[in-house]
């Protein structure tokens, strides 16, 4: 049906260019007119039509175009062509840009303000410890940021290895009064999980920032991704077969003595089709990108947001402190069970200071009305304000995306339009420009994609010839959109496969000769012989406070007494 359409088309143009032979030549000052308005300063446009031989795109009738004007016409189409793609693809392109930029400063400065909060609270609760250790925290607010950067950070690893430090400096201040070595803290680290010092916090707490950290940066690394992508695709590389149909197009008109009618807006899709046909395919992964990104938009907006994570961690992190020195006697206990008993400083006991008082004040999390009015309480009410603000900005990029469904392959429809190039939607408009002369466009619009243009009636296309870049595009697309599916779940796709370490056994390598090869934990509490349960008062024996109780240390030695003559005695 397609071939006797066009079979037909072609009849009815040879017989009106046929009969229109006939007539005498037409005036070309109108046509001058148009050119200079356009901006060409062409020198020798005829004052009335002339014969067409010379033409290589337009027809050869009578015609108003010397071979320097159809050259120059050629010229002109392409640059309007790929103006009209940037055109309309602006919004597009700086919705990307601009949301881009606007999450990224805003993660950025929340990470900042959190870890200054963090700093101030810390310095007037905790005082020197704090001072004298807060490296532990500056190396957490730093690999922080450069996961969120894209640096290659293993999250939950890095968050492990926190508490790990943060064990090792609080079991030293908690008992000074021993020689703490490198060795006996790296044994120490090795049994963190089995410890437990610091409560429930750390699984709480990886499991909250593991799953911010991985929707905001893959977030913002989708929008990066999708500007880049938007930015490439839409300065198009026209093919010679696309310049041609579009001058035939946009300025054949001009060579007919018509300059203003405007291009059938069939024809107009089928030229468009032609010469997007490699940007149409595009649209089936740049679908599945958006769709993903709206995904991951929703964890921006649900509990596990950055913000809602980030605002409090000094109250979260101060609760694990909390545990640990409220449970320092019963993890001395373990690890000295573990470990080995490490040598007495000679520094004295700390008989006359209870475990609590190592540091100068016990943290406690703040109710709403106590929270701090110093800089770092107000910078984190701004950043409350901020985060209402981008909350809305979620919901707008939400709705842009959304829009966006289609994009690549809309494009030509999109460009098509009356404002841009056509006369208008009326495919039996009998005043548009049809490629030949002014009358109906007669053949069927073809659909979208390279494949669908193996007929196409207007643009040459070579459909064994995909563009290389638009598949690097492709390529790219997909690739983010796996990261972005991850996300969703919680997955860092670069780490999919890491497992905890040390949490559990190990050969305790380095301990004194103490040293067992596992902890072997008795099902009930250490003893706490003269310990103050109510939390800050001073141990009322210094001895029971420092050491392990005789009633647990004398049967576990026994047992590795015996142990040892059964093995000799084998």
């Amino acid at each position: 049906m397609l071939r006797i359409q066009t079979v037909l088309w072609t009849f009815f143009v040879v017989l009106s260019v046929a009969v229109g032979a006939d007539f005498k030549p037409r005036n070309c000052s109108e046509v001058r007119e148009a050119s200079v308005s356009k901006g060409f300063s062409f020198e020798n446009v005829p004052l009335q039509e002339i014969s067409g031989e010379h033409l290589r795109l337009c027809p050869q009738g009578n015609t108003c175009c010397t071979s320097e004007m159809e050259d120059k016409f050629g010229q002109q189409s392409k640059w309007e062509f790929e103006n009209l793609v940037e055109e309309t693809s602006h919004d597009l392109r700086s919705t990307f840009v601009s949301r881009h930029k606007k999450f990224d400063e805003f993660f950025l400065e929340l990470l900042e303000n959190t870890e200054r909060s963090l700093n101030e609270m810390f310095v007037r609760t905790y005082g020197k410890p704090y001072m004298q250790n807060s490296e532990v925290f500056q190396n957490l607010f730093a690999e922080l940021k450069r996961y969120y950067t894209g640096g290659n950070v293993n999250l939950e690893e890095m968050l492990n290895d926190f508490w790990s430090r943060l064990l090792e400096r609080m079991f030293t201040l908690l008992n000074s009064q021993y020689i703490i070595t490198e060795d006996y803290l790296e044994c120490i680290s090795k049994y963190t999980d089995q410890l437990k010092p610091f409560g429930d916090v750390p699984r709480k707490l990886k499991a909250q920032v593991t799953r911010a950290f991985i929707a905001a940066r893959t977030f913002v690394q989708g929008l990066s991704v999708g500007r880049e992508v938007a930015n490439r695709v839409s300065k198009v590389s026209s093919t010679p077969a696309c310049i041609r149909a579009l001058t035939k197009m946009m300025y054949c008109p001009y060579c007919q003595a018509m300059p203003s009618v405007k291009p059938c807006n069939n024809y107009c899709l089928n030229v468009m089709k032609g010469c997007l046909a490699n940007q149409a395919d595009l649209d089936p992964e740049w679908n599945q990108y958006v769709d993903a990104m709206l995904l991951v938009a929703q964890r921006l907006e649900g509990p596990f947001n950055i913000e809602s994570v980030m605002e409090p961690i000094d109250v979260k992190i101060s609760e694990g402190i909390m545990n640990m020195q409220d449970n320092s006697v019963q993890v001395s206990y373990r690890v000295f069970q573990g470990c080995g008993q490490p040598k007495p400083s000679g520094m004295g006991s700390r008989s006359t200071r209870g475990v609590s008082d190592v540091f100068n004040a016990r943290f406690r999390p703040y109710s709403p009305e106590e929270r701090p009015t110093t800089a770092a309480g107000t910078s984190l009410d701004r950043l409350r304000n901020v985060w209402s603000a981008m909350q809305h900005s979620v919901i707008d990029i939400k709705e842009k995306l959304k829009l966006f469904k289609k994009f690549w392959s809309n494009l030509p429809e999109d460009i098509c339009q009356p404002h841009r190039v056509t006369a208008g939607n009326a495919t039996d408009d009998e005043q548009c420009w049809n490629g030949h002369t002014k009358g109906r466009y007669f053949p069927e619009v073809l659909k979208d994609g390279l494949t669908n243009q193996v007929n196409n009636p207007e643009v040459g296309v070579d459909i064994t010839r995909p563009d290389t870049f638009i598949r690097q595009q492709i390529m790219a697309l997909r690739v983010m959109t796996n990261k972005l599916k991850n996300a969703y779940n919680g997955n860092d796709i670069y780490f999919q496969d890491s497992s905890d370490e040390g949490s559990g056994s190990g050969s305790g390598s380095g301990c004194t000769e103490a040293c067992v090869t596992e902890f072997e934990f008795a099902s009930t509490e250490a003893p706490m012989v003269g310990a103050d349960r109510s939390g800050s008062g001073p141990v009322e024996d210094s001895a029971a406070a420092t050491h392990p109780a005789p009633s647990a240390v004398l049967p576990a030695s026994l047992a590795l007494l015996a142990l040892a003559l059964h093995r000799l005695w084998r």
